[in-house]
C-alpha cells in the first residue's frame, strides 16, 4: 500500500469542532504551518555506532520534490568503515534491507573528494600569497588565470562533495541500531520468555469475545463509526467512556509515583521529527498517516513528538534522566493488516495510549529498561491480568532499537494471547538523529595555553520509550478475562476510585 494522506478541510467559524478531517476539494486545501547508576554489562556493548561528535544540523525546508535531505544525522561514518564485519553481521540477523556497501563506498568517496578539495584550497591560498607580493605584470597575470582556474575547480568540486553527502545521508539512514548481545537472533518464534505472570482464567459457563459483550453491554459501536469514519474505527458509549478515563487517568498517577513529568503532546507533527525517531512516514506499507500538502503528519505514538522536545539541545548531566509520562490519541494507517487476528479493538486507526519515555546517561539506559518493563509488569499485575514478557528476537526489532521487550496478555474471547505493551532501549539512535546531548559534570580541562581551560565534550543521550497504556487492548483484556454468566463485567479494584464507584458494568434494561 503506498502513501496515506489526509486533507485537512476548513470549517466555519459557527462550527464548535475547530477541524474536521475528511477528503475534500483541491480548491479547498489551506496550507498548514503547523519534548545514576554505572551497569557493567555482562558481554561488551556495541552501542556507539553511528554517533559522531557532531550536532545534528538543521537544514531550512526544501522543495518536496528536491533530493536534499532536510536534516542530517551525526552518523559516525569512520566507526562504520572500521566495524563492518559487525555491522554485516548485526543487518543479516534483522532481516534489514541496509545496504553496507554503499555506505563504506560512498563514504571513501567522499573522503577522497574531501582530501582533493581541501588540495585545491591549499593551492588557491598559495596563489593568493604570491599576489601580494611584487611581480612582473606577465607573471601577475599568469597566477590571476591559475586563480581562476582553481575557483573553477573548487566550485565544481564542492558541489559534487555536498551531493555526495546528501547521498551518504541517505543511503546510511537505513542501517538500523546495533543489538543488544544477549537478545535471540532470528524471528519472533525466536522470541524467549523472560518472565510469565498469573495463568489463564477458567470459566464454568460459554464465554463472549469483547465485540459481543461490546455490543450487549452498549459499550462499543463499530457499526455507525464504520459509516461516519471507515472501518476500523469505533464509538465507545456509557460505562466504556468512563473505563478508557479510568483506565488512563489510574496509569498517570501511578507511574508520576515513580518520578515521571506528566504530558500531553501536539498530535500532527512534522515528516522530519518522524524520521529522526526512526519511523518512515513515506515509505511503502507505512503506518502513518500524511497530511496532503503539508510536511506534516498524524503521529503514531507520543514517543515522537516527547523525543522532539529536546531536539537540538545540550543537557545538563545533573538534569538528568529526564522521565515523561505522555498521553495522546495515535493514529495508525495499520497497512497490511487483516483477518481475524485483527477484529474487534484489537487493532484500530485512532486509539489513546499513555506512554513512558526516559533520556538518560549512556551508562544508565539498562538500568532504565529493567525499571520501565518492571513498571509495565506492576501495573498489568495490578489489574489481574494473566501476561508473559517477551526478550524480542533480532527480526523483529524496529530500526531504534537496541532491545525490546514485548508483554502479551491472555485474552480469552480471542483464544489467545495479544501485544499489550512494548518496551524499547533505542540507545543513542534517536539522540544522533535529534541532536539530543548532554554536557558531563566534570572539572574544567585545562588547555595547552596557560590558563585556558575548556568544558568537557558533549556526549549524547540514550533515549527508551514504553507503553503504559494502550487503552483499546487494555479494554479487549478487561472485558474478556472480567466477564461474568449472567452477561455483565466486573471492574478492577485499582480502576473503581476512577469510575465514579461503579463495581460492575450491567446489562441494560431494554
Amino acid at each position: 500500500m503506498g502513501l496515506h494522506t489526509l486533507r485537512l478541510a476548513t470549517v466555519p467559524l459557527t462550527f464548535t469542532s475547530r477541524l474536521f478531517l475528511k477528503p475534500i476539494l483541491p480548491n479547498t486545501l489551506q496550507n498548514l504551518s503547523l519534548f545514576s547508576r554505572h551497569v557493567h554489562p555482562r558481554k561488551p556493548f556495541l552501542v556507539r555506532a553511528f554517533s559522531a561528535s557532531a550536532a545534528v544540523q538543521e537544514i531550512p525546508p526544501t522543495d518536496s520534490s528536491a533530493a536534499r535531505p532536510q536534516w542530517k544525522a551525526a552518523i559516525d561514518f569512520k566507526w562504520i568503515r572500521d566495524n563492518k564485519e559487525a555491522i554485516e553481521i548485526n543487518i543479516k540477523n534483522r532481516n534489514s534491507n541496509a545496504d553496507l556497501g554503499a555506505v563504506i563506498e560512498l563514504y571513501e568517496n567522499m573522503v577522497n573528494l574531501q582530501k582533493e578539495v581541501e588540495g585545491i584550497r591549499e593551492e588557491r591560498n598559495n596563489v593568493a600569497k604570491k599576489m601580494k607580493g611584487k611581480l612582473e605584470p606577465s607573471e601577475r597575470e599568469r597566477l590571476v588565470e591559475e586563480g581562476k582556474s582553481l575557483k573553477e575547480s573548487l566550485v565544481t568540486l564542492e558541489e559534487d562533495l555536498v551531493k555526495l553527502q546528501d547521498e551518504l545521508q541517505q543511503v546510511a539512514r537505513s542501517i538500523p541500531n546495533m543489538t543488544h548481545p544477549d537478545v535471540p537472533v532470528g524471528g519472533e518464534d525466536s522470541s524467549a520468555i523472560r518472565k510469565e505472570v498469573g495463568s489463564p482464567r477458567e470459566f464454568s459457563f460459554p464465554i463472549k469475545d469483547h465485540l459481543q459483550l461490546g455490543k450487549d453491554l452498549d459499550l462499543i459501536d463499530f457499526d455507525s463509526a464504520s459509516e461516519v469514519s471507515g472501518s476500523k474505527f469505533f464509538y465507545l458509549k456509557n460505562e466504556a467512556v468512563l473505563l478508557e478515563m479510568a483506565l488512563l487517568n489510574w496509569t498517570l498517577s501511578e507511574v508520576m509515583k515513580k518520578g515521571f513529568t506528566p504530558l500531553t503532546t501536539p498530535e500532527i507533527v512534522r515528516s522530519s521529527i518522524v524520521e529522526k525517531c526512526g519511523f518512515q512516514p513515506r515509505g511503502d506499507n507505512t503506518q502513518v498517516y500524511s497530511i496532503d500538502g503539508t510536511d506534516q503528519c498524524l503521529i503514531g505514538t507520543a514517543e515522537i513528538p516527547v523525543g522532539g522536545i529536546h531536539m537540538d539541545s545540550i543537557l545538563l548531566e545533573s538534569a538528568l534522566p529526564l522521565k515523561y509520562i505522555a498521553f495522546s490519541h495515535c493514529f495508525r494507517t495499520e497497512a497490511g493488516a487483516a483477518g481475524a487476528a485483527t477484529k474487534g479493538l484489537y487493532r484500530v486507526h485512532q486509539f489513546s495510549k499513555a506512554e513512558m519515555f526516559v533520556l538518560c546517561r549512556p551508562e544508565d539506559s539498562e538500568t532504565f529498561h529493567n525499571e520501565l518493563i518492571q513498571i509495565e509488569e506492576d501495573l498489568f499485575t495490578s489489574l489481574g491480568l494473566h501476561f508473559k514478557t517477551l526478550d524480542m528476537a533480532t527480526s523483529d526489532l524496529g530500526a531504534p532499537a537496541y532491545r525490546k521487550f514485548d508483554i502479551e496478555a491472555w485474552m480469552p474471547g480471542l483464544g489467545r494471547y495479544g501485544e499489550i505493551s512494548s518496551a524499547s532501549n533505542c540507545t543513542d539512535y534517536q539522540s544522533r538523529r535529534l541532536g539530543i546531548r548532554y554536557r558531563p559534570s566534570e572539572p574544567l580541562q585545562t588547555g595547552p595555553k596557560k590558563g585556558k581551560a575548556s568544558l568537557p565534550a558533549t556526549k549524547f543521550v540514550h533515549t527508551l520509550n514504553a507503553t503504559a497504556c494502550a487503552v483499546p487492548r487494555m479494554m479487549v483484556c478487561l472485558l474478556e478475562n472480567y466477564q461474568q454468566e449472567d452477561g455483565s463485567v466486573v471492574i478492577p479494584e485499582p480502576l473503581r476510585p476512577f469510575m465514579g464507584g461503579i463495581e460492575v458494568i450491567k446489562p441494560k434494561l431494554r
